[in-house]
């Protein structure tokens, strides 16, 4: 296992200093679900919740937070990224909502942060706009799909295993 690298060697947090790093391109891609009943699904679908359009709304929710990842996250470094994408996938066998982000830049350090940030906050609205007809709603399953760039190069999960592979 790598050593954590936001802690000195006296066990105290600190922001990596990534001065040092070269500037690549750096892509990552995560994903998640939020669970609902069927009627709520069609609710959605429908396009007439009473607080408007919901996937519009998750998107650029999603869109925001990747954006401002650093001010949330402590000790992330704050980013020029170069596209955030949010794609909203209506599932009937879930019945839910199947919510991906891809966050890219040319940097000295990942974005897998924000590219997790725009799932969780996609899902968080969701479940903000329409948790007054069902508040059973479940967000599950968020987690990195894959990376690429940087010194350790690219990562993909390997969904038989739940391990990740280069």
């Amino acid at each position: 296992m790598n050593e954590l690298t936001h802690l000195s060697a006296s066990g105290e947090a600190r922001m990596v200093d990534v001065s040092q790093k070269d500037v690549t391109s750096r892509t990552a891609i995560a994903e998640g679900r939020i669970v609902m009943q069927p009627a709520t699904l069609a609710l959605i679908r429908s396009g007439d919740a009473k607080k408007g359009d919901v996937l519009g709304t998750a998107r650029i929710a999603g869109i925001m937070a990747a954006k401002r990842t650093h001010e949330l996250i402590p000790m992330c470094h704050p980013l020029l990224l170069s596209k955030v994408q949010v794609d909203l996938d209506l599932d009937d066998s879930l019945p839910g909502v199947r919510v991906r982000a891809l966050a890219k830049v040319a940097g000295q350090t990942g974005v897998e942060m924000e590219a997790l940030m725009a799932v969780s906050l996609a899902c968080l609205t969701i479940y903000d706009m329409v948790k007054a007809v069902d508040r059973f709603m479940v967000i599950e399953n968020i987690g990195l799909l894959e990376k690429s760039g940087g010194k350790s190069g690219t990562w993909i999960r390997d969904m038989a295993q739940g391990s990740g592979q280069t």
